[in-house]
């Protein structure tokens, strides 16, 4: 973060200033006091867990040059009161980019989308950042806190600021627009990912809009032209419109003969006059639109598109628990993907452990679990997923949790199987299940939302620690 003093930070919050206005803030926004190191400033939100204004004082003494809280604490630091905590951040991260982009070197890129939001912002982190010095979040840090917190970040020697968007509810996305209007906006796709939150899919796809919805025209909204919900935002955004997908017109960013071995992704890029063989380090033909997505974003950025694929090429594999590859025992692959899962990235997850088996000749096994927050379309969304497992011809596929029971349902009533489906209640003794059932060589997807837990089962399965 560029450095300010409290009396300055105070000023931008119109918070109430106690202590030496003059200590200035050389570190980083903190929210976890156990991160907190020299000079960092530490915001004591109250939490669902916890309340931050417990630990102001750790945060001081672990080196936080000073606090804001939402009521007054006793430190031995300047403390900013400010009336939401919440809110301050954002006014914080408003001011800062806003100092930052005045020097005239900062581009602001942001993506969200029911699915891949993740993945296609790591791959812009991959691309930009040889370019220049580059922001983007780690992890998931896309919500409320998390985002401004990562936007906080920039320095005057940023070129590049990666903004990953993600909400709640309606609402959520365009305040963090306000907060840092983008320059180029991605929207990967609208799912069923959380829609019992949303209560519909048609509201995920305005609260999805929000991103390109009040773009000025100088910016570039690039959208899913395979997604209808995500095409029609074309028509509520005044930026430029680029396209990408698995079809589309000349000037689109397109992807065909699409293949996924144990290597990673192939496809053929296509756009415009350009046509070349891109190999992507990670698993899953789903990435092969975040890549399309990402490409189309660093071009409207100005980088050639042939350093842009290398970029691609030479990225890290999947992120943790992200389609993630381990060696399990005697010659197994665990692909760990139980971060999170909605109906749309389980049915990919599915598609690509039954390519990545058969086309090395291996035994295919899926171990489920519960995809949370589907609201009344949870029984549907899991019983399509157990049809599924069977269509694709999985050969043995085993059940964590009640939650996911409807999958396991539907595979045993889909009619050609007979014993190939198993549910389990409790993770312990799914670890039992699988280790019996495997044999040398076999390709084990391990999929759930991150609630279900079996993240830590997949790590099991492979030895890794948690």
């Amino acid at each position: 973060m560029i450095e300010l003093t409290a009396a300055e930070i105070a000023r931008v919050l119109a918070g109430d200033l106690t202590g030496d206005g003059a200590v200035v803030a050389t570190g980083e926004v903190r929210t976890d006091s156990r991160l907190v190191t020299h000079g960092d400033i530490f915001f004591a939100l109250p939490g669902e867990v916890t309340d931050g204004h417990r630990f102001a004082a750790a945060a001081v003494d672990a080196g936080a040059a000073l606090v804001v809280a939402e009521r007054p604490v006793e430190v031995d630091a300047p403390v900013i009161v400010v009336r939401d905590g919440v809110l301050a951040l954002s006014d914080l991260a408003r001011e800062v980019v806003a100092r930052v982009r005045a020097l005239g070197r900062l581009e602001v890129l942001a993506v969200t989308g029911s699915n891949g939001k993740t993945t296609t912002k790591n791959m812009l982190r991959a691309i930009l950042s040889e370019h220049g010095p580059t922001v983007a979040p780690e992890g998931s840090f896309n919500n409320e806190v998390g985002a401004p917190v990562s936007m906080l970040r920039v320095n005057a020697d940023s070129r590049y600021l990666v903004v990953e968007m993600g909400a709640d509810a309606v609402g959520d996305i365009a305040k963090l627009v306000s907060v840092v209007m983008p320059d180029v906006a991605i929207v990967t796709r609208v799912g069923l990912a959380h829609v019992g939150k949303f209560g519909g899919i048609e509201t995920t796809a305005r609260a999805k809009g929000e991103l390109v919805r009040d773009l000025p025209p100088s910016a570039v909204a690039i959208l899913n032209r395979d997604d209808h919900r995500v095409a029609a935002m074309a028509a509520q955004t005044r930026a430029r419109v680029r396209w990408f997908g698995q079809s589309g017109r000349h000037d689109d960013w397109v992807a065909d003969r699409i293949g996924v071995t144990i290597e990673g992704t192939r496809f053929d890029l296509r756009h415009g006059d350009d046509r070349r063989g891109v190999l992507l380090p990670i698993l899953g033909e789903h990435h092969v639109m975040n890549a399309l997505a990402a490409l189309a974003a660093a071009d409207a950025v100005g980088i050639p598109l042939e350093r842009a694929v290398t970029a691609l090429e030479r990225m890290p594999g999947a992120e943790r628990w992200r389609m993630e590859l381990l060696d399990g025992p005697d010659g197994a692959v665990i692909i760990n993907d139980a971060y999170n899962a909605s109906p749309d990235s389980m049915a990919a997850a599915l598609r690509t452990l039954a390519e990545v088996a058969r086309g090395a000749g291996r035994r295919s096994i899926a171990v489920l679990g519960e995809m949370a927050e589907l609201g009344d379309l949870a029984d549907e969304e899991h019983d399509r997923i157990g049809r599924q497992v069977v269509r694709l011809n999985i050969e043995r596929l085993v059940v964590v949790g009640r939650g996911a029971r409807h999958i396991h349902l539907a595979a045993v009533q889909e009619g050609s199987w007979d014993g190939e489906s198993v549910l389990i209640d409790e993770i312990d003794d799914a670890y039992d299940v699988v280790r019996d059932l495997l044999e040398p060589g076999d390709v084990v997807l391990v999929k759930s939302s991150k609630s279900a837990g079996l993240r830590h089962l997949g790590d099991r399965l492979a030895g890794v620690a948690g």
